[in-house]
């Protein structure tokens, strides 16, 4: 594939303050793993930042990465903040509604990540559990290994689903149950309109959604495919991006 052939992948990035040298400014940033995964797929990553208008690029663009950080503003779906709740960034959160939106009037992919699966998911009227049960509670999941770190579990993936299509044996045959990157303590609440679930964690949570109309390429995660060692779900977004 040439670099003028490449399909351009928009990742949403953070907007946060950050360090380098002498200087301290707020920045559009993004752990490069992401936009490593891309171009190992064959795609050209675009940061885009979290700004208003942003989504003029979406014509631009072949494929479209919602990317994870913290966590959204509850008021956005209608709920009161938990004490639990950080990091919160309406601009973030209106800018890649934008995005969204306007990716699939174009019928642009999409890939959502952590956060990003969360967007999709208010963006459809579902909610958020604000904050999962502590890894030590009765029948809890270990989403989170603790700040600034990556763990892993293992989810459960539905039979029949896009996701098993990606992501399990070319026959299809048998449960598949996959050990994932995982670094959250949010999670779907109710889950949005349209939206099917596709995969678990072992305490029931929702790992994975996908649209119920077939012909719109949306996929969404829970966990943290750019950190981990499987690129399927970036080649199968750049497949679609092309």
């Amino acid at each position: 594939m040439s670099a003028d052939t490449a399909p351009l992948v928009g990742i949403g990035s953070y907007g946060e303050p950050a360090r380098w040298g002498p200087w301290h400014l707020p920045c559009a940033l993004l752990p490069l793993g992401y936009a490593e995964q891309v171009a190992a797929a064959g795609g050209v990553p675009v940061l885009l930042p979290p700004l208003p208008g942003v989504s003029a690029a979406v014509s631009r663009l072949d494929a479209l990465v919602l990317s994870g950080g913290g966590d959204l503003d509850p008021a956005g779906y209608g709920a009161a903040a938990h004490p639990q709740t950080t990091r919160v960034q309406p601009g973030r959160d209106r800018s890649e509604l934008d995005l969204l939106a306007t990716a699939l009037a174009a019928r642009v992919p999409v890939l959502g990540i952590c956060r990003g699966l969360q967007i999709i998911n208010t963006a459809r009227g579902g909610t958020l559990q604000q904050h999962l049960p502590d890894s030590g509670e009765p029948g809890a999941c270990k989403h989170s290994a603790g700040p600034g770190t990556f763990g892993s579990h293992p989810v459960r993936v539905a039979p029949g689903s896009r996701l098993a299509s990606l992501l399990g044996p070319p026959d299809g045959g048998g449960e598949l149950w996959l050990d994932v990157p995982t670094a959250h303590h949010q999670a779907i609440g109710e889950l949005g309109d349209g939206l099917v679930a596709t995969a678990w964690a072992a305490d029931g949570t929702i790992e994975a959604v996908e649209p119920a109309d077939s012909d719109e390429i949306l996929i969404a995660v829970q966990w943290h495919p750019e950190q981990g060692t499987d690129p399927r779900l970036f080649s199968a977004l750049i497949r679609f991006a092309q």
